[in-house]
């Protein structure tokens, strides 16, 4: 399959073992864990920074074998919902960043087709979000609503 903004294909890099079931060498059980997340979450920490916070410090090599749910399904349960979705407002921070680049050179063409392939991928994001009910169908993209999800 061909990469979304290159004209080559991809080549995979490296894929996990199949493994169906928890290891043994796990230290930390179902609870442990999850109280782990919980906590992480509280303190404002992103999901994925959670995961590889407890694969090298703590040992665990993936909580969905561990737990039974991914992170994100963990932090639902609890109580703990996020106000974005993180790969969209990773990719927000990186739009607004570039923005304020291109305010400051303006003849940065590399860079301006760059923010363009970004926001791309934002308002692609934002579709899929809207079907699957995670955003509101009144919710819509630009910088300025970048700047103010991410300011607060």
């Amino acid at each position: 399959m061909a990469r979304m903004h290159a004209r080559r294909k991809g080549k995979s890099s490296s894929t996990r073992p199949l493994v169906y079931e928890n290891p043994a060498w796990v230290p930390l059980d179902k609870k442990e864990i999850t109280d782990l997340i919980v906590k992480m979450a509280g303190e404002g920490i992103p999901s994925a920074k959670i995961g590889t916070v407890l694969r090298d410090q703590y040992g665990v090599p993936d909580v969905r074998l561990a737990t039974g749910s991914p992170i994100t399904q963990i932090m639902v349960d609890n109580g703990i919902v996020m106000k974005l979705p993180e790969d969209i407002s990773n990719l927000m921070t990186k739009a607004v960043n570039l923005n304020t680049h291109m305010q400051d050179n303006k003849k940065d063409t590399h860079n301006k087709r760059s923010l363009q392939l970004i926001e791309a991928k934002i308002r692609r994001l934002e579709r899929y979000y809207k079907s699957t009910g995670i955003l509101p169908d009144d919710w819509k993209y630009s910088i300025k609503t970048a700047e103010l999800e991410l300011s607060r």
